[in-house]
């Protein structure tokens, strides 16, 4: 017997996809799913200015030897850096030091900020709510157009 006592009743979390887009993350934020972590891999400064809400700072430089005491490896890490080639060579490298679940976040912050994910950072702070951030139609309207872009 399992000392899981929901065991069958919450069904295992399936394995994440090699790389994500912005909707799949923001569901799992919104169902409020726990066990994963979101990683920043751009510069300090990069981060500081603005980033996904709940992000670590871990710079591609310094990323596996601040990854490998921090997290498991059976963790799942969405990643994300300044472009998807630079979030792609910093997945390699998790998963080459043994992280099993390592998804690129496709689209960086951009594409998140593009679909109302949330965000948080010295710019961010600063920059002011988009017109429709108080008008719940057109979040609605923003949100199923957006649902179709491919990001």
């Amino acid at each position: 017997m399992s000392n899981n006592p929901l065991g069958g009743v919450i069904p295992p979390q399936p394995p994440i996809d090699a790389q994500s887009n912005a909707h799949a993350l923001k569901s799992r934020l919104e169902w409020g799913e726990p066990a994963f972590t979101v990683i920043d891999v751009r510069n300090r400064e990069a981060f500081n200015d603005g980033h996904i809400m709940g992000a670590m700072t871990m710079p591609i430089e310094q990323l596996v030897e601040r990854a490998k005491p921090a997290l498991a490896t059976t963790r799942d890490i969405y990643l994300y850096g300044e472009t998807d080639e630079q979030t792609a060579e910093a997945a390699q490298q998790l998963r080459n030091a043994g992280f099993e679940h390592v998804s690129e976040l496709k689209g960086g912050l951009p594409a998140w900020k593009a679909i109302g994910g949330p965000t948080e950072g010295i710019v961010e702070s600063q920059t002011p709510p988009g017109a429709d951030d108080y008008n719940v139609v057109a979040r609605v309207q923003n949100h199923l157009e957006t649902q179709q872009k491919d990001v």
